[in-house]
């Protein structure tokens, strides 16, 4: 039935994506400058409608309305708790982010950390705000997103009990950007408590959308120093942890475990024939300090020239605190850095251009949610993207490959002296979207990661056909991402160039989330998802030719009576009895419903009706769909899991991509994961209403849109003239009515949206 040759392919288009091109996408569709004017022009200061300042912007347990934390707390704008309020004194400092009662020092110490580089900080926290001029109780920030910049809008009304602030705070009592920026942050993800607890790098991506990174530290890390110096030089974020499984815990030291610390400065220099290499750590809460070596009270101090510790030494209770190179990879866990996008850097580096890939997936269970484990069955059904690496790194020093990330590549093995493999060098960043909101239902972060296999050359033509997975097996793994319960979990690869498979998933089988999965370097690469383009053969849309039976003729007649035609009702009675020899025959169980039989009716029929010719090429198609269903049901249930559809699908003339399969796997699917055949036939005779007559233009031709103009094939689908819906948008001229697109591939102009591709009707799915 189906037919290599001759297709039409249709495009999918994320309205959001297009809408957002331009600009920050605006959160919750409020547009900062006309909710200020509006406010200015009608003298009112602005109440948020979409995060109300009451106990539900605190949290849900901890913070709930009943809960201890909750009361007392009043909500109030600056000016009725601070004499004179502002929004920036001055210049923004690391000293200006303080932490209050609520568990986000992570979040806190990024923010810290970005105050150190005004352009990035003016990013997020846009110039032009205050409490004078102007003022009309709303601010906005803009936070990154999962690939995307959000504007977020706040009115000022901040947690207050007892006339002091409930949260963040700044060392100068009267300036306000840190505590409603914490409110954006607290607005974008539901609430202040959704905030409790999280990773530095989680912060530092959304303040910048950089790539994070985390090192895991031991007492004889190599390079550390020299990695963090070099990071704070190319403005990358910085941050450290003291890991603790009993929560935060101050030490005979100073120091906080379990607690985030900002990174914001290195020295290094020689007393005598001693290498000193200090690092400056800040702790959010703006006081309690490291008292070791090189603390603020401590002598060694004393022993450098009066300009050095002019310099470097700062005697107050801030925070902020040097120490040791040793004492910090003795006290502290992990460093988590970001290194920044080109998209906030700016201009391409010295040394090249920056590349950048971003693909928008998600597991699905009993579809692509495969679990993390290459030798399990499951593993070959998560998403895939092919990497392919085209130009290796310049020439390294001997001791460049020796790193903090430890051994580059799957091994972590350098090659022999004289016999250097040349390596391109490639950051993998996998980010759970959306999971903090979710908080408040109970969920949090799945354990995910990635492994990458190298491609042979001689396989690299296999992978259109979804038969190809039985050849995944078969590929070495080249390196592979720690398996984590974290929103960003990355890799930095050392590889040599070639073809990979980049497999992100989560680590157990049937987990349900979406992700984001960037690709960055700086030499040249490209990646794409290993998919179909969403085509359907001509053949498929055709009714096959087969005469009808006479029994089955006379039926339909003594049904339809005068009128010659049928309702659904009588056709889903003709059906049940026309099927019934058939399914003696095969495997395929159960009735026709209803819904399904009204259904038939609009895709084959004229209007509520179907006449005796409709209804021959919809019996043409029901036995050809009957056949391929027992074909690919391979366990002889009655039903399909989702990979047998999309095999059945395709079997069927229909080439859908992943995020198409996965829609109409969870529209169509039963409790059980399972896909009988009525539903099969409902998404099967959907897609062949879509394939046929979204992209008619007039009369019996069927029409093709490409760039600017369109173009028209002549040769009808069907006995009866099919004209085009209202929502397709033409091309505005029609060039010669014989010109193919693409070897015989027709394009479809009309870009459908994914919800065009699934039944209205809820009650299809039950």
């Amino acid at each position: 039935m189906a037919s290599g040759n001759r297709k039409v392919t249709i495009q999918l288009v994320d309205d959001g994506a297009a809408a957002g091109a331009g600009g920050p996408q605006l959160f919750k569709g409020q547009n900062y400058e006309a909710i200020r004017a509006a406010c200015l022009d009608s003298g009112i200061l602005f109440r948020d409608p979409c995060f109300p300042a009451g106990p539900d912007a605190l949290g849900y347990d901890k913070l709930g309305p009943d809960s201890e934390k909750a009361k007392g707390v009043e909500w109030k704008r600056p000016h009725e708790f601070c004499a004179e309020p502002q929004f920036i004194c001055e210049d923004m400092s690391r000293t200006d982010v303080c932490q209050g009662s609520l568990g986000n020092c992570w979040l806190l110490a990024a923010a810290a950390s970005l105050t150190l580089y005004p352009r990035l900080l003016y990013r997020v926290v846009p110039p032009g705000q205050g409490f004078q001029d102007g003022y009309a109780g709303v601010f906005h920030f803009q936070l990154w997103q999962f690939g995307r910049w959000v504007d977020v809008v706040v009115d000022d009304k901040l947690p207050v009990r007892d006339g002091k602030l409930l949260f963040v705070r700044s060392e100068q009592r009267n300036e306000f950007w840190a505590p409603l920026l914490e409110k954006a942050y607290a607005k974008l993800h539901g609430s202040y408590e959704v905030m409790r607890g999280g990773h530095m790098n989680e912060a530092f991506v959304d303040f910048t959308g950089g790539v994070g990174e985390v090192l895991y530290l031991r007492q004889n890390t190599p390079g550390v120093f020299a990695a963090l110096r070099h990071a704070l030089a190319k403005e990358s974020l910085v941050g450290a942890t003291a890991l603790s499984d009993r929560g935060e815990i101050r030490t005979d030291e100073g120091l906080v475990k379990g607690h985030a610390y900002s990174v914001t400065g290195t020295h290094k220099m020689s007393l005598g024939f001693t290498k000193v290499r200090l690092l400056r750590l800040r702790n959010p809460w703006g006081r309690v300090e490291w008292s070791g070596p090189w603390s603020d009270s401590c002598p060694r101090w004393d022993m450098l020239p009066s300009e050095w510790r002019d310099a470097l030494l700062v005697k107050k209770e801030d925070g902020e605190f040097w120490m040791e190179l040793q004492d910090f990879l003795t006290h502290f866990n992990t460093v988590q850095i970001c290194s920044l996008s080109p998209e906030v850097l700016g201009p391409s580096p010295a040394g090249g251009g920056w590349h950048i890939h971003t693909f928008q997936g998600r597991w699905v269970r009993g579809f692509n949610s495969g679990g993390s484990q290459p030798s399990a069955e499951n593993f070959w059904t998560n998403p895939q993207f092919r990497l392919t690496l085209l130009e290796p790194d310049e020439e390294e020093d001997e001791d460049d490959e020796e790193g903090p990330w430890g051994g580059w590549g799957a091994a972590g093995a350098r090659p022999a002296r004289g016999g250097r493999v040349p390596k391109c060098t490639v950051l993998l960043s996998l980010i759970q979207r959306n999971r903090r909101c979710l908080r408040a239902k109970g969920l949090t972060y799945l354990t995910v990661g990635f492994h990458v296999f190298q491609i042979p050359e001689e396989l690299l033509g296999l992978w259109d056909s979804p038969r190809s997975r039985a050849l995944l097996p078969g590929l070495l793994r080249a390196d592979r991402s720690v398996f984590c319960a974290r929103r960003d979990v990355s890799r930095r690869c050392r590889l040599p160039p070639g073809h990979y498979l980049v497999v992100p998933s989560a680590s157990r089988v049937g987990d349900e989330a979406d992700f984001t999965l960037r690709i960055f370097s700086e030499r040249s690469h490209t990646a794409v998802e290993i998919d179909d383009v969403i085509s359907a053969d001509l053949d498929a849309l055709q009714a096959p030719y087969k005469p009808l039976e006479l029994e089955l003729a006379q039926l339909f007649l003594e049904l339809a009576g005068e009128e010659e035609e049928l309702n659904a009702l009588q056709l889903q009675t003709l059906i049940s009895i026309a099927l019934e020899p058939a399914r003696n025959n095969t495997r395929t169980s159960g009735e026709i419903g209803l819904r399904t039989c009204e259904q038939l009716v609009q895709c084959f029929g004229r209007g509520q009706r179907l006449a005796l010719y409709h209804f021959q090429e919809l019996w043409g198609h029901l036995l050809s769909w009957q056949a391929t269903f027992d074909k690919f049901d391979e366990d002889a249930s009655g039903t399909m899991n989702s990979c047998e559809l999309r095999l059945a699908l395709t079997a069927a003339g229909f080439h859908l991509n992943n995020q198409l399969t996965q829609a109409l796997t969870s529209r169509y699917r039963n409790s059980r994961l399972r896909v009988d055949f009525e539903h099969f036939v409902c998404c099967a005779a959907r897609l062949t209403c879509i394939f046929r007559e979204r992209p008619l233009l007039a009369g019996q031709g069927m029409g093709v849109c490409t760039g600017a103009g369109a173009t028209y094939s002549p040769r009808p689908l069907t006995h009866r003239p099919l004209l085009p819906t209202p929502g397709w948008r033409r091309g505005g001229r029609l060039p010669d009515p014989q010109t193919v697109v693409g070897g015989g591939h027709l394009l479809i102009g009309l870009k459908l949206r994914e919800s065009a591709l699934l039944p209205c009707c809820p009650a299809w799915c039950q």
